[in-house]
């Protein structure tokens, strides 16, 4: 439980400030899919055409926020849910730094997605559906996930034994199914340029 002691301190550089320095907009663009879908391959991609550009991005990956900030938790629904409470506090924070932050998460649940756009402004949550079907996904299966699963080894796994909710309203589909890495970046880009964040 929180202390009623701890009083948030606003700092004396802005959000504003940080993002003028820059020379763009800070934003979470949310990649959200089923194991094998292709969000952490499309997350790093754009993050490398951000760089191109001398655009402030940083990635944050399931796997690896797993292996430190995250370790101490498992698989099951109420670990999946404070793993995405706590990616979206962090992204918060990246995006009051200024910084595009791409997260590659399956977050499989809708509300958990939802709070953490309730976390910040109208237009800076841009949830980016990466979608695959469950066939191509088991057919990539970069990690052998698909067949422990199917196997009863790994419980709980997004797709085969747990669900997967699909956005309603996401900012963005990508269908990785028929678009390339390319189109897929091109169109999260074109995206950002419209919106005038980049």
């Amino acid at each position: 439980m929180a202390s009623e002691n701890i009083v948030w301190h606003e700092t004396t550089i802005s959000k504003a400030d940080r993002q003028s320095k820059k020379g763009h907009k800070s934003c979470i663009l949310w990649f959200t899919g089923l194991s094998g879908s292709g969000k952490s391959t499309l997350a790093n991609a754009v993050e490398k055409e951000l760089y191109q550009r001398n655009v402030h991005s940083y990635v944050l990956d399931g796997d690896n926020v797993r292996h430190g900030l995250n370790k101490g938790l498992g698989f099951t629904e109420e670990d999946r849910k404070e793993n995405i409470r706590r990616i979206g506090e962090v992204a918060k924070l990246f995006l009051d730094a200024g910084v595009i932050t791409l997260t590659a998460f399956i977050s499989p649940f809708r509300e958990d997605r939802n709070l953490v756009r309730s976390l910040v402004e109208v237009d800076e949550f841009i949830e980016i559906f990466v979608s695959a079907s469950i066939e191509t996904c088991e057919r990539r299966d970069p990690k052998g996930l698909y067949g422990k699963a199917r196997a009863g080894i790994i419980p709980n796994f997004t797709g085969i034994s747990s669900p997967y909710e699909e956005p309603e309203a996401p900012e963005l589909v990508i269908n990785t199914d028929k678009q390339s890495v390319e189109e897929s970046v091109a169109k999260v880009i074109s995206y950002l340029e419209e919106k005038q964040i980049i």
